[in-house]
């Protein structure tokens, strides 16, 4: 194995060091948000933060840019209350990735990348009807980050529709059936395979 060097971001212009960093904790999961604003403008984005944070009950974290320009997803979350995680296979990949664009508020992501809006019934949020995995969630709390200005918005999933052939009998959901991708950095796009599944670990 080669030398590793010695990188320091904080001597990194700022659109390189914001890659590089981004890079540094390998493969995130790329989920699209769903919102629908007050006035029923529906709102789509693309987000690789989202995290576990406990199965009791059931809560996912996400991680808000600095609200310094408009931030359709937060404001819209916080304004209803709800909103869906719509997990991205590699058949939506690139219309995923579009997502991202800064389109006006009275723009749909939906509508300007191709991707359809679905409601359930159960929260006035739009699904992905094209993903195979799909959280309803409500807002439980949002913590400001003051080191860097982000939000943690934390919701409780409250819905998940998903392929049933997915789901085992212990309840182990196997993403690779439902072919999700997963994002390095900020715009890498990789298939993924399963390489071992163990269980429980005990001394």
């Amino acid at each position: 194995m080669s030398a590793l060097t010695r990188f320091d971001p904080a001597t990194m212009p700022q659109r390189h060091r914001a890659r590089f960093v981004n890079a540094l904790t390998g493969f995130k999961s790329a989920n699209l948000v769903g919102t629908r604003d007050p006035h029923g403008r529906e709102n789509l984005a693309l987000f690789s933060s989202a995290v576990h944070l406990g199965a009791d009950p059931a809560l996912l974290g996400l991680i808000s840019r600095p609200p310094v320009s408009e931030r359709h997803t937060l404001e819209n979350i916080l304004s209803t209350g709800v909103f869906t995680l719509n997990q991205v296979h590699d058949g939506i990949i690139q219309a995923a990735h579009q997502t991202s664009a800064r389109y006006p508020r009275d723009a749909s992501e939906f509508v300007a990348c191709g991707l359809t809006p679905w409601y359930s019934g159960t929260l006035d949020a739009p699904y992905v009807l094209e993903s195979r995995l799909r959280l309803g969630l409500r807002l439980r709390e949002t913590i400001p980050v003051t080191l860097n200005n982000t939000v943690l918005i934390i919701g409780e999933i409250v819905e998940v529709l998903t392929l049933a052939s997915a789901v085992g009998e212990d309840g182990h959901i196997d993403i690779t059936q439902l072919d999700a991708v997963a994002i390095s950095g900020l715009d890498s796009y990789h298939r993924t395979q399963p390489l071992a599944r163990y269980p429980y670990a005990k001394p």
